[in-house]
């Protein structure tokens, strides 16, 4: 990355030597007639996080940014102009049938020893870094009743148990009035199911059902399942009570001391950073987030891995403008072929909805910078780090392997958030430019910012700012390092996020292809 800068200046970053644009760095953006120190002049304002033509760009021309191509000019484009998204034409999804495919294979780095966190142990072998009391759902219908539990829960029950961190109720648009033996129905199912064994539950989930919808409870909550404590009474139909709301709420209770007075008798322990699930994500992307935060991400990620971490990456349209960079990493043929069955099938589910991949950009996207969804891949992919990938994960299923792992999800925040939970993610780090209130109640959430200018903006929701590199009071390598140690400390609980704080909480939102009846 090349930094141009000085402190009373016009400032750009260019990402590779073969860019032919680059991005305003000023926090206001710069003027007509601006001139940066290498003698580049503006020919019009540009805004903060947009991109300069560095030379002349013919119509039909490449432009060039990551040393990719992210569109064809549609117009000449003059030195020193504002490159808009609406003078690109976007460059064609690579064919899924010619990646290259694990040839360039990155060799272990040095393994990292000695790094631990202090997490709960539980029967399964997973740790989990926050001691919560999950109470599932099996359908919608019943999730007045169950607020309602759980808020009574929280006022009398929890205060007597001090060691439990959270009473949460996972809670769902799915279970009846749904095709539950469609083609894709196992997505959803599957999804409920993991939801419930995630880690931070400690394995005492509870089940709340109505009774006579179609996803059952057994299908929830399986028997001889270690990730789950059936031992004693899990499970409350609403429709066996016998005298109404106040009998419900009673219940479901009773049902929850039992399983707060176990978990309360749980105490944390020192683990290795390995037993660590990390779930990465970007929300509300600009221009700065493939330079700052995303990178910065990566370098963690990279140590994470070389502590023998898990780490995961996702949203399938976030990655398929760049996908022949993760087919070349994968550690073999079927990991590069994992990678291309699920952007395979993520074309052909936009396809029927008579969508493709260039609906994932967002108006704020493009008022951040990014002109197109290829652009934003290449930001997006850079999360991933240098490492080999060593495993995917479809849409709903729970993660088994350690390393870097791609977690098939759409690019949806909270339908993402909700997959990698339920793949058993035990923190969440989650990045943004133009800024976001986003929570989990299952998992921590670290909120980093790409611009210094939205830190300072939301000091008491950003956790982490990674403006600091574009304006090189930090390095990547410098972040990477300060979020790694960042990362054990939440885990450990030595941390606060200002999500967990304020206790700001998206809801659980699964991803549903099947129809609805």
């Amino acid at each position: 990355m090349q930094l141009i800068e000085h402190s009373d200046s016009p400032r750009y970053v260019r990402l590779h030597e073969a860019d032919n644009v680059v991005v305003v760095v000023n926090d206001q953006g710069v003027t007509e007639g601006s001139v940066f120190p290498d003698g580049l002049v503006t020919v019009e304002g540009v805004p903060q996080s947009h991109k300069v033509a560095l030379v002349d760009i013919p119509k039909g021309g490449e432009v060039r940014r990551y040393g990719q191509i992210i569109g064809y000019a549609l117009e000449d484009l003059r030195r020193g102009s504002w490159v808009k998204e609406n003078q690109l034409a976007m460059p064609s999804a690579p064919p899924l049938a010619s990646l290259p495919m694990c040839d360039a294979v990155p060799a272990p780095l040095p393994p990292l020893e000695g790094f631990t966190f202090e997490g709960y142990r539980n029967a399964d072998g997973t740790v989990g870094t926050r001691n919560i009391l999950g109470i599932t759902t099996t359908v919608q219908c019943v999730t007045g009743v169950l607020d309602h539990a759980v808020k009574r829960i929280r006022e009398e029950l929890l205060p007597r148990y001090p060691h439990v961190d959270d009473v949460v109720a996972l809670t769902h648009s799915y279970g009846c009035g749904v095709a539950i033996n469609a083609r894709d129905a196992y997505i959803p199912i599957r999804t409920v199911r993991n939801l419930a064994r995630n880690p931070n539950l400690g394995g005492e989930a509870l089940v709340i059902s109505l009774g006579c919808e179609k996803l059952q409870a057994g299908q929830v909550m399986h028997n001889n399942d270690p990730s789950v404590d059936l031992s004693e009474p899990w499970l409350y139909r609403l429709q066996d009570a016998s005298h109404g709301f106040g009998e419900m709420i009673e219940q479901i209770m009773a049902l929850a001391e039992t399983r707060l007075q176990k978990l309360d008798q749980r105490r944390r322990e020192t683990v290795p950073a390995a037993e660590l699930i990390l779930g990465m994500q970007c929300g509300g992307s600009d221009a700065f987030s493939g330079i700052t935060a995303n990178p910065a991400l990566g370098y963690a990620s990279d140590l994470l891995i070389r502590a023998g971490a898990t780490v995961m990456f996702s949203e399938v349209t976030e990655v398929r403008d760049a996908i022949y960079m993760l087919t070349s990493r994968a550690q073999n043929q079927d990991v590069a072929q994992a990678l291309v069955r699920e952007m395979d099938w993520y074309d052909h589910y936009l396809e029927r909805g008579a969508a493709d991949r260039s609906a994932n950009t967002t108006p704020g996207n493009k008022k951040g910078g990014l002109s197109n969804i290829v652009e934003k891949s290449l930001g997006s992919i850079v999360k991933s780090g240098s490492s080999a990938i060593n495993g995917v994960v479809g849409p709903g299923e729970r993660v088994t392997g350690k390393g870097l792992i791609y977690c098939a999800t759409p690019a949806s925040d909270f339908v993402c958030g909700t997959l990698q939970l339920a793949a058993g993610m035990n923190l969440h780090v989650f990045t943004t430019g133009r800024g976001t209130p986003y929570g989990l109640a299952m998992a921590p959430v670290v909120k980093v910012a790409t611009r210094t200018e939205l830190a300072q903006r939301w000091p008491d929701l950003i956790d982490v700012d990674a403006g600091r590199i574009a304006t090189g009071r930090a390095t990547i390598e410098e972040l990477g390092w300060e979020l790694f140690h960042y990362y054990l400390d939440v885990a450990s609980g030595r941390q606060r996020t200002w999500a967990e704080q304020h206790k700001l909480h998206n809801d659980i939102v699964l991803f549903n292809p099947a129809p609805i009846t």
